[in-house]
């Protein structure tokens, strides 16, 4: 899967289990380059880590 984020965005990962939210974090900064970024975020439950894009993911580019 190839998102696109940049720092400051937010990630939204899709649970497929039926019943559990979405897991959310802000990109804190953008590893590698092109087709094979990869992004340090900081989760909704304050948690940091180095997050490789899976298709149950996506970027929400917010207003800055």
């Amino acid at each position: 899967m190839n998102i696109h984020a940049k720092v400051g965005d937010e990630i939204v990962v899709d649970n497929m289990s039926a019943g559990h939210p979405p897991r959310k974090g802000e990109v804190l900064e953008v590893l590698g380059e092109g087709d094979a970024q990869h992004y340090r975020v900081r989760w909704d439950d304050g948690h940091t880590s180095v997050f490789f894009p899976a298709s149950t993911a996506h970027a929400v580019h917010l207003a800055r």
